[in-house]
Order: C-alpha cells, then structure tokens, then sequence
C-alpha cells in the first residue's frame, strides 16, 4: 500500500496557507499555522527559499511565492490532454462556423472554460479560458448538467442562485428542468439572451476519456438563427471527433 510523504504534505499546505492569506508570513506565523515546532518549520522554508520557490522581503525577512510555482503549473496546464484537446476542438469550429467557440467542464457549480477562440468577425462573443459561467444562463452549462445522472443533477441544480443575468434569464429550478428535458430530448442546448442580451449561443456535450465536457458556438442571435442547422452539425461533427 502506497506510504504518504509528511513532508510532502506540508510543502503543499505551505502553499495552500500562502494562498489562504494572501500576504508575506514570518517562520514563527507558519509554524503556527502549520503546527509545526519553529525548528522544522525553518527548514521547510529555507528549503523552499533556496529551490526558488519563495522569496524574502528584505526588512522584516517574512516569507512569500516567488512565480516559479505559478511558471511550472502554467506549463503542465498548457501541455495537458485534456486542455491540447479542447484547444483543438475550438479551433476547428472556428475555422467551420467563423464564430466564437468554447470549450467547458463542470467545475463545482459553474462552468470552467478550458479553452475558447473568438469569431474574427468585427461583431462577436468574447469569453477568456479560465472564466466560469453560470451553469443555468448559459447553453454549455446547460449542456454539462443535462448530461448528468438524475441524482446528480438534482444536487446541482440545488446549488443554483438562480440569479438574473439578462431579463431573458431562467430563475427557477423547475423551468430550468423543463429546459434540460428539451435538451436532451434534441440532442443539443441553447441559451437565448440568457447571459448577455442579444446572444443566442449552442451547446452539444461529450466526453473526453471518462471527463464529461461540451462544446458551445455563440454570436449575435439573428447570425446564429440564420445559420443554425449547420453550426449545429459543426458541433456535432467535432464532438464525435473527441
């Protein structure tokens, strides 16, 4: 049986402290936090200082994150399967649709964009990578909660504050329901100024290995309206590629 590594433990909630507070911290405040004898906690520290993984403000000597650790996870995030897939499935519904395209997952109760490109055309939909979108005034996070198991989705669903983005918005867990029940019943989901006045967005759900995801396309409502049957089949067609 695998045998946990105490020192790697507190390397990691060392970390997690840092970022708990948000500010420069003494050895004797880490210790403390940590529960560690000040001994100990000195050498975790200076370890971490000489591996360039924390600096030391020159007065008062406290203790902070230096880049290198954000450096190093920014580099496993942009070479990981999941986000070089993702990439590659926004870039070619660009190519198909020429209008803006994401990629999401289900992350706690809203939407994370794991990768997105916008249209080139003047008049297009902007969201970054990293943004969370409200699950039930979106199509892709109507998309990821259609998808779940009954039990699932009736835990997430509670989480929901159903808050009004746009006039347009769902504000209630049985119209969302109603909602999700055409979704799947289509195939596909749909969002109709419900996150920004004018937008009508598309979404399809897959999955990536055993990660469920989904793919959404979104622009000015009459664009997207006039040409809905082939973005639609643009969706379809990448998500079967993943």
């Amino acid at each position: 049986m695998p045998t946990l590594i105490p020192a790697a433990g507190r390397t990691l909630a060392a970390f997690e402290v840092f970022a708990r507070e948000k500010r420069e911290l003494s050895n004797s405040e880490m210790a403390r936090m940590l529960s560690l004898a000040d001994s100990s906690c000195s050498d975790l520290m200076n370890t971490l200082h000489t591996l360039g993984y924390l600096m030391r403000t020159p007065r008062t000597r406290r203790f902070y994150p230096t880049a290198r650790l954000y450096e190093i996870a920014r580099q496993i995030a942009e070479n990981d399967p999941l986000t070089r897939s993702a990439k590659e499935a926004v870039q070619q519904l660009v190519e198909n649709t020429n209008e803006s395209a994401f990629f999401g997952v289900l992350d706690r109760a809203a939407v994370k964009v794991v990768a997105a490109q916008p249209s080139r055309r003047p008049l297009r939909y902007i969201i970054e990578v990293g943004d969370r979108v409200a699950l039930h005034a979106s199509a892709i996070g109507k998309a990821l909660l259609g998808e779940l198991p009954a039990d699932e989705l009736q835990g997430q669903v509670q989480q929901i504050k159903f808050k009004a983005v746009t006039g347009q918005t769902i504000t209630s867990a049985k119209k969302l329901l109603a909602d999700l029940a055409q979704g799947r019943k289509q195939g596909w989901y749909e969002s109709r100024g419900e996150g920004t006045e004018g937008v009508t967005a598309l979404a399809v759900a897959g999955t990536l290995g055993d990660q469920a995801v989904a793919l959404s396309l979104a622009g000015p409502a009459d664009r997207v309206d006039k040409h809905r049957k082939a973005y639609l089949q643009a969706l379809f067609d990448v998500r079967d590629t993943l």
